[in-house]
């Protein structure tokens, strides 16, 4: 179990739960009343190198194990995430803030991704290539990288560890996990599904800890291959800088500001609904949220009318109550950014049609009404800082050529959404705009058998999909010379 004597959330080491050596601990705290949830073992450099040492000892047994024994035990871990997903989606909502369902839904995805990963690992396939001389035969294969260090957010706990873990150990690679310090205890309970499910010792580490030191001995510890982080493309940069020294292999989703482009022909009831879905899902603390939102300026009017009503009627509360569509942000700094954005937009000329501040209806908690604003320009933060928030700046446009140009103005090229019936539109959006995911007429994409990552600043490579497999492999070339 990874709990020890009052109730101390335990790190999970070599296959053993373990306190911090120091016995320190983090109090999680709910960001829906700002109680202290939970408490949790907090570790440092020297956990982060002895989980190092325990997955460097590991991988030679778990690379040579069949690539069908390691499927077993990641789709029994997938059953077990399954069986218990009611008790880590209160977890989860506990620790996060985001409703049940939606929490319930993550865990579900988390499932999901792990299945098809030990699916997808058999297929880990080489290929054999034609020589030009007879005397040789050339083949490729298809080789684990080694010890995988990830790096997760707050935003999604569950869904993405299990991006990083599940096709990393399915190619038979090693893993030491570091989650966010907010919402550790997800992932202490995806650990346990893993340990339950017969994972051996050593092959997947859970270390929780301050930032620092464990990236340091990351890249500093010669064993570690690679790092998979998501997060903010700030912190990106800095660990591209720090991988030249070790030439660390990256793999890195980041920053996003989605463009969500809707033309005149779309029903404009049903793309209001699925805006106001996709920009509030998570209180917009999602990374492809669509954060800037260009409607054709014939239907502008009833989009905004139709968006407006349905932002009013969002059930907002605290995640685990009934019908809640809205949970608070995750943090009073998140809150202190939301409200600088508005006020920043307000100072510059917007208007707020509805929401604009902090929510008065509660005593504790980080709490921000869901916002719509018009009467949006470029100079407006909101435009160009990823903004991470419950905020829906909308503005008009007339041709597609300058909505192209307008989505693409923007470092950052993680997703975009475009609302259209009309195909020659669609592929026309699809080949023009500058993201690594394309949604059109759907404002949730991401799925495990697709890939899911970035262009520009959002990012390098791609998680899920067979792409995610490959981001753990290395491919080695052979080439055989024959006796004549």
């Amino acid at each position: 179990m990874a709990t020890a004597t009052g109730s101390i959330a335990q790190m999970y080491i070599a296959g053993q739960w373990c306190d911090a050596d120091g016995g320190k601990t983090l109090a999680v705290i709910n960001p829906a009343d700002e109680s202290t949830f939970a408490n949790v073992a907090y570790g440092g450099r020297a956990e982060a190198d002895r989980a190092i040492d325990a997955a460097a000892r590991a991988f030679p047994a778990w690379r040579s194990l069949s690539v069908y024994d390691r499927a077993k035990i990641l789709k029994r871990t997938a059953e077990l995430l399954r069986e218990r997903a009611d008790t880590i989606a209160r977890t989860l909502t506990q620790e996060q803030g985001k409703p049940l369902p939606e929490a319930k839904a993550e865990v579900l995805h988390s499932a999901d991704t792990f299945e098809w990963f030990a699916e997808e690992g058999k297929r880990a396939y080489g290929r054999m290539i034609p020589p030009s001389n007879i005397a040789k035969r050339h083949y490729a294969i298809k080789h684990p990288i080694g010890v995988v260090g990830t790096i997760t957010p707050w935003n999604f706990p569950a869904a993405l560890p299990s991006r990083k873990i599940a096709p990393a150990l399915a190619v038979g690679c090693t893993v030491v996990s570091r989650p966010a310090e907010q919402t550790p205890m997800t992932l202490v309970q995806m650990f346990e599904c893993l340990a339950d499910a017969g994972l051996p010792p050593g092959v997947a580490n859970l270390v929780i800890g301050p930032s620092r030191p464990f990236a340091d001995a990351l890249f500093e510890h010669a064993a570690v291959r690679k790092i998979s982080f998501t997060g903010s493309t700030e912190v990106g940069k800095e660990l591209i800088r720090r991988s030249a020294d070790g030439v660390k292999r990256l793999s890195l989703e980041l920053g996003g500001h989605a463009p969500l482009i809707v033309f005149p022909d779309a029903d404009v009831a049903q793309v209001a609904q699925a805006a106001v879905i996709g920009k509030f899902r998570n209180n917009g603390q999602v990374c492809i949220a669509p954060s800037r939102f260009y409607i054709h300026e014939k239907i502008a009017g009833d989009f905004t009318e139709a968006a407006v009503e349905l932002t009013k009627k969002l059930k907002i509360g605290n995640g685990l109550e009934e019908g809640i569509q809205v949970g608070p942000m995750f943090e009073a700094k998140a809150l202190e950014k939301t409200a600088a954005l508005v006020d920043d937009a307000k100072q510059q000329g917007a208007k707020i049609l509805t929401g604009g501040g902090r929510s008065s209806r509660f005593d504790k908690g980080y709490w921000f009404e869901p916002t719509v604003i018009r009467e949006v320009n470029g100079k407006m933060k909101v435009m160009y800082e990823e903004p991470f928030a419950p905020v829906m700046p909308i503005l008009d446009f007339s041709k597609l050529d300058d909505v192209i140009a307008a989505a693409n103005d923007t470092p950052y090229g993680l997703a975009a959404y475009v609302f259209t019936n009309d195909l020659t539109v669609a592929t026309r959006m699809a080949e023009g705009l500058e993201a690594g995911i394309i949604g059109i007429n759907d404002p949730v994409p991401a799925t495990p058998q697709c890939p899911f990552g970035g262009m520009k600043e959002s990012g390098l490579g791609r998680e899920l999909g067979i792409e995610g497999l490959d981001a753990y492999q290395e491919t080695k070339y052979v080439s055989v010379g024959l006796r004549q």
